[in-house]
């Protein structure tokens, strides 16, 4: 039996749910790859054109890398205090992916969950920075989860030419989602 938005009634007859009038709803599957819109020329064509919104990195933490990011992606880099009036109110909160790092982002999100934040920020993600090389033990795995859970997360690998200075090779390739949020150039 497959089903296409409605419900399938004895005698092979299709219903439009309860009390069904017979009609049979629209095809859901799709096959073969769906094709990319084309641009639409007219007054919304600007909003695609227009330059990428700037974020506040802000670290949850000492340590937590707002400095290499805000370098990196670009954005103002507020240290440990809250964006500044004329700084961008759009808020990425940075933090490290050890234990004290991720308890740290978690209460970071706890002070926005709860209205505590200063008015007219707006906290767009999470952003986790590996404090180490190589895979996470399973218990930090389960506690970006939690954060996962609330927020988008972007996670940055282990940039070794990051911890000597060198931040002019550009954006790790791991970091493709970021790089669009941030709009930054590769």
């Amino acid at each position: 039996m497959r089903t296409t938005g409605t419900t399938e009634t004895t005698e092979g007859q299709r219903g439009s749910g309860p009390g069904g009038s017979g009609q049979r709803g629209p095809e859901i599957w799709l096959r073969g790859p769906v094709p990319v819109p084309e641009p639409v020329p007219g007054p919304y064509a600007s909003a695609a054109t227009a330059a990428p919104r700037r974020f506040s990195w802000l670290a949850t933490h000492g340590g937590a890398g707002a400095s290499t990011l805000a370098a990196v992606y670009g954005g103002h880099d507020c240290g440990r205090g809250w964006p500044a009036p004329g700084d961008p109110p759009s808020v990425l909160l940075v933090a490290r992916t050890h234990a004290a790092g991720l308890e740290s982002a978690l209460r970071a999100l706890e002070v926005f969950r709860r209205g505590e934040a200063p008015p007219g920020l707006d906290l767009d993600a999470v952003v986790l920075v590996a404090d180490a090389p190589g895979r996470l033990p399973r218990p930090l795995v389960q506690r970006m989860r939690v954060i996962e859970s609330v927020i988008d997360v972007y996670r940055v690998p282990w940039v070794p030419e990051w911890r000597l200075g060198e931040l002019g090779g550009g954006p790790p390739r791991e970091t493709e989602a970021l790089v669009r949020l941030t709009g930054v150039r590769r």
